[in-house]
This record gives C-alpha cells, sequence and structure tokens, in this order.
C-alpha cells in the first residue's frame, strides 16, 4: 500500500462547474486541504463539491460562498475528506475566471 501526497490545482475557474480532481481506479484519497483564492476585481461567490461517480449522489461542501476580492479561503480547516475512485472535486464561482483551487491530497494504491 502505498501513500502519495499530491498538490492538484486548476486556475481561472468560472461559471461552469469544473472538475478539480478525479480519484484514480483501485485508489482511495484522502483530501487534506481545498483553499480557494478570489483571482477577481471584485467579491464572489464559490461553490465547492464532490460528484460521486459511483453512485451518483453528488453532494455540495459550499454553496455560494462569499470571497472579497483579492481574499482566500481554506475550506477544510483541520478536517479530512475521504473520496473513492471515479469520485471528483468540483468547483464553481459566480463570476467568469475569477477562481484559484489548490487541493492538498493523499492517494493510498
Amino acid at each position: 500500500m502505498a501513500n502519495t501526497f499530491k498538490l492538484k490545482s486548476k486556475a481561472n475557474v468560472g461559471v461552469t462547474t469544473v472538475g478539480i480532481y478525479t480519484s484514480p481506479a483501485a485508489t482511495t484519497t484522502v483530501v487534506i486541504g481545498i483553499t480557494c483564492a478570489n483571482i477577481s476585481g471584485q467579491s464572489i461567490n464559490v461553490g465547492i463539491g464532490v460528484s460521486r461517480g459511483t453512485n451518483g449522489e453528488d453532494i455540495q461542501l459550499l454553496k455560494s460562498v462569499p470571497i472579497p476580492q483579492g481574499s482566500s479561503l481554506e475550506v477544510m480547516s483541520g478536517n479530512k475528506l475521504v473520496i473513492q475512485p471515479a469520485d471528483t472535486v468540483t468547483a464553481e464561482s459566480n463570476v467568469t475566471s475569477s477562481l484559484d483551487v489548490a487541493l492538498t491530497i493523499m492517494e493510498i494504491t
């Protein structure tokens, strides 16, 4: 069983929900941290979710949470999130190309 720490990121997230990271087959992933940075010139509202590839029970971790101009938000704050193979961490913003997202993860294979 191998444990590998990784950083996964997506720049310029906007109004369309995008996948930040999908857990590979035969891999359980522990999300250690999620950081969202507002890179726009105005306040934005962000959403972070998990699209459950295996059972279709998509969930929202954040929904329309405001991030002021020039600020960032640490989503996990000491908690962990375990995702299974084919699950995808997603992000969106209410403003085009306004959000950078970074995930700190550990893959267990």
